[in-house]
């Protein structure tokens, strides 16, 4: 008989890639996905593996190079957002479809924060769809998500590693992927090619190009903002895993890549894999 794993799975930007590798793993290793709850990219990986459509995320963002992404993205000229988001999710959506959560296959949670009461949002029913979008809403990147009167941003900007959601459900373990572990001194940053520029390069010469920016000070201050959420972010990990314990953590550490590294699905999955499959081993 199959063990039974209630999976929680955390934001972190291009590293929630890993999360894929880590599904793999347990699949492989015959243990079965029983609930599962997510922040951010945990959000998104977490509900397209609930809803079915995980192997055709997966093919579509390892069949993308660093100027398809660049395509996707649909600047806005919003004061609450960057990116509108639309491009992205109009491809998620021919995946998933108008599914609701309260119709998938296992429990399922989505994470997201209300900015008018300053509290966590659980979408455990309604659309799956709406509930990614939410969650995966990073401030001054993703322009936020109205749901009723609600403005809904990122989950993880106050809970990055939702545990609390899984506690009504019973399985055999409890596993944590924290995709802000700390840095791995003998990890070396996956490269890229001398010759290519990384992706938030293309992203800065786009934006100096289109959107008129003067120099590269209005952009540091994105980079000033997405390195104090993570500084907050691993904060409250710390307290979520003392407050709830897992049976197992899965850790990605946060040099492995920069947080918009989204080209490079492929090693960051291989990357969730083979650090899931050495921990499993502690379960056996």
């Amino acid at each position: 008989m199959k063990k039974t794993v209630s999976l929680v799975l955390g934001s972190g930007g291009a590293r929630g890639y890993a999360h894929i590798g880590v599904i793999e793993a347990l699949d492989a290793a015959g243990y079965e996905i029983v609930s599962i709850s997510g922040s951010s990219m945990g959000a998104l990986v977490g509900g397209l593996y609930a809803s079915g459509n995980l192997p055709a995320f997966k093919e579509w963002i390892l069949s993308l190079d660093v100027f398809e992404l660049i395509m996707l993205l649909d600047f806005s000229f919003a004061k609450n957002g960057m990116i509108k988001g639309d491009k992205v999710f109009e491809r998620i959506s021919s995946m998933v479809g108008d599914i609701m959560i309260e119709d998938l296959s296992i429990p399922f949670t989505a994470v997201a924060t209300n900015l008018h009461t300053q509290k966590p949002v659980w979408f455990q029913k309604g659309s799956l769809l709406d509930a990614i979008r939410a969650s995966v809403a990073i401030p001054t990147v993703l322009t936020p998500k109205k749901i009723g009167d609600q403005y809904l941003v990122d989950g993880g900007i106050l809970n990055p590693l939702p545990t609390m959601p899984l506690l009504a459900h019973h399985s055999d373990y409890t596993i944590a992927v924290n995709i802000h572990a700390d840095e791995d001194k003998s990890l070396q940053r996956m490269q890229k090619k001398a010759e290519e520029l990384t992706l938030q390069d293309k992203i800065t010469a786009y934006l100096r190009e289109n959107i008129f920016l003067q120099n590269a000070q209005e952009l540091n201050s994105f980079k000033i903002i997405s390195k104090s959420i993570e500084t907050m972010q691993n904060l409250l990990i710390r307290y979520e895993l003392a407050a709830h314990e897992p049976d197992l953590i899965i850790e990605v550490p946060k040099n492995i890549c920069d947080f918009y590294d989204f080209h490079k699905g492929r090693e960051l999955i291989a990357y969730g894999r083979e650090q899931a499959e050495k921990k499993l081993n502690q379960l056996s």
